[in-house]
């Protein structure tokens, strides 16, 4: 599209349809990614890494994915049956957001291993010392089947194909509007798993914690995630990143999970 022509088809928007600028968006700009998206068949990562804007603004009303996983912990005799998960290992709990550009948000560490994720997001929305990023009026993370779904968290439809690989390998592909909303569902939220992959692979050891102390594994968890936001923030061209980085791309399931940064927030339970 010449110029001219785009900026004949940004006044006829102006005068005849709704569109404005946004808080973070010309509307030029908003065009420009909607053409520059469909015309070279950009996934909905690619587009925020070469436009440099956030998931939530390609996504509109949603500004992130939350999701917990468990990392290894060195735990107490007295207390590790406190956090054998799942699977009988000893893990902790991590729950995490993650914005659309693969940067942890929000972290929480410490809970034991045998606490669902729906329990730990639970205490820390009632805790007013928690400092949960509360999405605004009208926003809302997407989270997986093991949360509730209610104002600010949209989760899947239940007894419907959800997981990426399902969905892809049917013969029949995509059937009917439930089927659909739940692809798209994973297919965005899977940025979290996506992070967590990142994460796990650049530090092994959160799957094989040594002997320190509860509180110095908590803190080194969170080191872990604060060094994963800078490398995002300042090596783009980082190869795990660029790994796990394309959209559809899952990483190896947790050992344990409970479900099938300088820009970070945390807190460290004790």
């Amino acid at each position: 599209m010449y110029r001219p022509c785009f900026e004949m088809l940004i006044q006829v928007l102006r005068q005849q349809t709704t569109l404005q600028n946004s808080r973070y968006l010309t509307l030029e700009e908003q065009v420009m990614i909607f053409v520059y998206v469909i015309s070279q068949k950009e996934t909905n990562r690619m587009a925020m890494e070469d436009w440099q804007h956030s998931g939530s603004t390609i996504s509109v009303n949603c500004v992130g994915a939350i999701d917990g996983t468990h990392i290894a912990v060195h735990a107490p005799a007295d207390v590790a049956n406190n956090f054998r998960g799942r699977k009988s290992t000893v893990t902790s709990n991590m729950l995490a957001i993650c914005s659309f550009d693969m940067l942890f948000t929000y972290v929480v560490i410490g809970w034991e291993g045998a606490v669902h994720d729906s329990r730990v997001l639970t205490t820390q929305l009632e805790d007013p010392t928690s400092s949960f990023p509360h999405p605004p009026p009208g926003k809302y993370y997407l989270v997986d089947s093991g949360y509730s779904n209610k104002p600010g968290f949209l989760a899947p439809f239940r007894n419907v194909p959800y997981h990426l690989r399902d969905a892809r390998r049917r013969a029949g592909g995509i059937n009917g509007p439930t089927e659909l909303f739940n692809y798209r569902h994973v297919s965005l939220r899977n940025c979290i798993e996506r992070c967590f992959g990142v994460l796990k692979a650049r530090f092994p050891i959160l799957r094989y914690m040594t002997n320190f102390s509860l509180i110095r594994q908590r803190e080194i968890a969170m080191c872990c995630c604060v060094l994963h936001n800078f490398i995002r923030l300042h090596n783009r061209g980082d190869p795990l990143f660029d790994k796990y980085g394309v959209d559809g791309v899952m990483p190896p399931c947790d050992s344990d999970s409970d479900d099938d940064a300088p820009s970070s927030s945390g807190t460290a339970r004790d």
